[in-house]
This record gives structure tokens, C-alpha cells and sequence, in this order.
């Protein structure tokens, strides 16, 4: 298993990925890797060069900074004391319910958090 900041690389690489709704496959494609190779970026187990850093923040429409944005000594640590498959965002569901909810205007957007919101028993969600 790669280093700590290798694991933070890679979770923001899969997050950005599935965002974007690409398969592993298809972002292979696009940078001239096997898919296996962005499996291995996206675990942590290979770490990701400069150069092709890069060329996934150009497949994905993100500075490369966008792969280092909240890394910090505890950014890191949570992210790798997280169980696997446990990271909220990285859900097919959420995924799912965050693009639908995007494809609403505003005034549905507002009715469905409001919603969202009195089912939470009007507490409020935390991020």
C-alpha cells in the first residue's frame, strides 16, 4: 500500500472520476493507462508521477491542485482511518441524487433541501 498522501491522491482522483461519471476504463483511455492502473492509482498502491498528475487533471477539468485541495497531517488521517467504501460522496446514490438535484431549478432545489431538512427532524445536516 502506498504512502498516506498517495491514498488522499487517489480518493480525490476516484471522487473527481465518478463526479464526472467516467468509468476506469474510460479515463484509462483518455491518459494511455489500463484501467487496472487507475485502480491502482485510485487505492493508493501506485503512486501517480508529475507528469501523469497532470494529464488527469486535464481528462478531468481540475487544476492539479484540485488533487491536493484539504490535504493536511489530519485530512490525511481521516482519510485513511475511513472504512473502505465508507466515504459518503464516493456512494453511487449520492452520486446519483447530487446530479438529479442539479438538473432542478432553483426553486425545486430550495423545496428539496427544505425537505431533505424536516425529514432530518429540522435538525441541521452536517457537512
Amino acid at each position: 500500500m502506498g504512502n498516506d498522501i498517495d491514498v488522499y491522491l487517489g480518493k480525490r482522483l476516484r471522487r473527481r472520476r465518478r463526479l464526472l461519471g467516467l468509468t476506469q476504463q474510460q479515463l484509462a483511455g483518455t491518459v494511455g493507462v489500463r484501467f487496472q492502473q487507475i485502480q491502482k492509482y485510485e487505492c493508493g498502491a501506485n503512486r501517480i508521477s508529475a507528469a501523469r498528475l497532470w494529464q488527469l487533471s486535464e481528462a478531468l477539468e481540475v487544476p492539479v491542485g484540485y488533487f491536493y485541495d484539504g490535504l493536511s497531517d489530519r485530512a490525511v488521517k481521516e482519510a485513511n482511518t475511513e472504512a473502505e467504501g465508507g466515504e459518503m460522496f464516493a456512494r453511487k446514490e449520492t452520486l446519483d441524487l447530487v446530479r438529479a438535484y442539479y438538473l432542478l431549478g432553483e426553486r425545486p432545489r430550495r423545496r428539496l433541501l427544505d425537505l431533505a431538512k424536516s425529514l432530518n427532524g429540522g435538525e441541521a445536516i452536517e457537512a
